[in-house]
C-alpha cells in the first residue's frame, strides 16, 4: 500500500467516526463500470454505491443537467416555488403513475415520510384509534440507520445500544404470506413495508407470486402495501421497478439512491391523493426536499434509464452473470441469487473472514464488492455494463476464489 493511500487513511482514521469498516482502497475518479485509486489503478465497481449507480459513474448527461442547473439555481427551500418542482413532479408521478409525489432526500427520509403517511391514514381514512396505528415489516428488512429505522431491525449490529425503540411496529417472516395475513389480520395494521427482493440481508429473493399475494392480502384486509424500491428499483432488477416482475402495484413507493445518478441524495416517495393529501401545510417536509438542482437532477437520471435501456441490459446481463458465476463450479460458493443485476453468492468456507478475504483478493485483482452478514458478497455492477465486461469480471471472481 502506497505512502498517498496510507495518507488519507490515516486522515478518516484519525478525525472521521469509526462506523464504517471500507476496504482498504482510496477512490478518486469514476467513469461508467469503472473507479480508479489516487494511484491510479481501475477497478471495475461491483457495488454502484449500493445500486445508488446504476446510470454510470459521472454520467455524462447526468453531470450536463447538474452542472447547468447549479449555475442557476440550487435551493430555495418549500418556503418559496421554483419553476422545476412542478416539471418533475409531473415527470415522475406520469413516469410511475401516481397522483402525487413527495420529494426527499435521503432513502430513509423516504422510508419515515411512507409510514408518517400511512400512519395518517389510518387515522384520517381507516379509522384507527389516535396513537394505535401500527406498521408491520419483514425480518431481515434494512431501510436505514435512524431510531425509526432501527426500531424494525432484526439485525443486533443496527439495533443494539441503540433503545428504547420507537413503539407501533411489528415483525412477520420474509417471504410467508400466512404469517403476514396473521398479522394483517389487526384491524389496527396501517401498512405492510417491504423490500421486493432483501438486499443488505443479502439478496434474498421471495417466491414468485409473494409480491402478488402481498398485494391480493393489503387489499382484501385495507392496508398500505408499501414498495421499499430504494435498492431494487429503478432498472436494477432488470425491469424498473422489482414490483413490475409480478404486476403488482403498491400504494406508497419509496425510491432513492439512483434517482440523481449517484451525484447527490434525492428521494421519493409516490402515492395515490387518498395518501398523499391526509398530510396538510406544515405537518411534513424537507429543507432541502424537492430542490431545483435535485429536480433536474432526477428527471435526466430516470430519462437516462429510459432512453439508454438500461432495465433491458440488467435483465440480459444478469443472466449472463449467474450463468458465468455457475459455471465456475467453485466449492466456496454455496448459492448463487439474484435478479437482473442485484446478485449476491454466499460463501462456504470454514474461516469465518473468507468473503472479506474474497474481496481482499478481488481488490488486488481490480473489481471492488463487499461482504455482508459475513458470508455473502453482492455484486451489483452499473447497469450499462456489456457482455464482454461481464465474462472479465467472472474471471476476476474464479481467480479470487481459487486464492481462497
Amino acid at each position: 500500500m502506497s505512502e498517498q493511500t496510507m495518507h488519507y487513511l490515516h486522515l478518516e482514521e484519525k478525525y472521521g467516526a469509526h462506523n464504517y469498516h471500507p476496504l482498504p482502497v482510496v477512490l478518486e475518479k469514476g467513469a461508467g463500470v469503472f473507479v480508479w485509486d489516487v494511484e491510479g489503478k481501475r477497478y471495475y465497481d461491483f457495488l454502484s454505491g449500493y445500486s445508488a449507480v446504476n446510470q454510470g459513474h459521472c454520467h455524462p448527461r447526468i453531470i450536463a443537467a447538474l452542472t447547468a442547473q447549479a449555475q442557476q439555481l440550487t435551493l430555495t427551500s418549500r418556503a418559496f416555488h421554483s419553476n422545476l418542482l412542478g416539471e418533475y413532479a409531473q415527470f415522475i408521478t406520469s413516469y410511475f403513475g401516481y397522483e402525487k409525489v413527495l420529494p426527499m432526500n435521503t432513502g430513509v427520509e423516504g422510508g419515515e415520510t411512507a409510514i408518517k403517511l400511512a400512519r395518517r391514514w389510518a387515522y384520517d381514512r381507516k379509522g384507527v384509534p389516535e396513537n394505535k396505528a401500527k406498521i408491520v415489516f419483514a425480518e431481515g428488512n434494512f431501510w436505514g440507520r435512524t431510531v425509526a429505522a432501527i426500531s424494525s431491525s432484526t439485525d443486533p449490529s443496527s439495533y443494539k445500544g441503540f433503545g428504547p425503540y420507537v413503539p407501533g411496529f411489528e415483525l412477520v417472516p420474509y417471504n410467508d404470506l400466512a404469517a403476514l395475513e396473521n398479522a394483517l389480520q389487526d384491524a389496527h395494521v396501517a401498512a405492510f413495508m417491504v423490500e421486493p427482493i432483501q438486499g443488505e440481508a443479502g439478496v434474498i429473493v421471495p417466491e414468485a407470486g409473494y409480491l402478488k399475494g402481498v398485494r391480493a392480502l393489503c387489499s382484501r384486509y385495507n392496508v398500505l402495501f408499501i414498495a421499499d424500491e430504494i435498492q431494487t428499483g429503478l432498472a436494477r432488477t432488470g425491469r424498473m421497478l422489482a414490483c413490475d416482475h409480478e404486476d403488482v402495484r403498491p400504494d406508497i413507493l419509496i425510491l432513492g439512491k439512483a434517482l440523481s445518478g449517484g451525484t447527490m441524495p434525492v428521494s421519493a416517495v409516490l402515492a395515490d391523493d387518498e395518501v398523499m393529501l391526509t398530510i396538510q401545510p406544515g405537518e411534513h417536509g424537507s429543507t432541502y426536499g424537492g430542490n431545483p438542482l435535485a429536480c433536474a437532477v432526477a428527471m435526466e437520471s430516470l430519462r437516462v434509464l429510459k432512453d439508454e435501456k438500461m432495465a433491458e441490459n440488467a435483465s440480459i446481463m444478469g443472466e449472463l452473470f449467474r450463468k458465468e458465476l455457475a459455471a465456475l463450479e467453485s466449492p466456496l460458493i454455496g448459492s448463487i441469487r439474484g435478479k437482473g443485476l442485484l446478485n449476491a453468492i454466499v460463501i462456504q468456507h470454514a474461516d469465518p473472514e473468507a468473503a472479506w478475504n474474497i474481496c481482499l483478493h478481488l481488490k488486488e485483482l481490480g473489481l471492488l464488492a463487499k461482504p455482508t452478514h459475513g458470508d455473502k458478497i453482492r455484486f451489483a455492477p452499473p447497469l450499462l455494463i456489456t457482455a464482454e465486461q461481464v465474462k472479465e469480471a467472472v474471471g476476476l471472481i474464479k481467480i479470487a476464489l481459487e486464492r481462497v
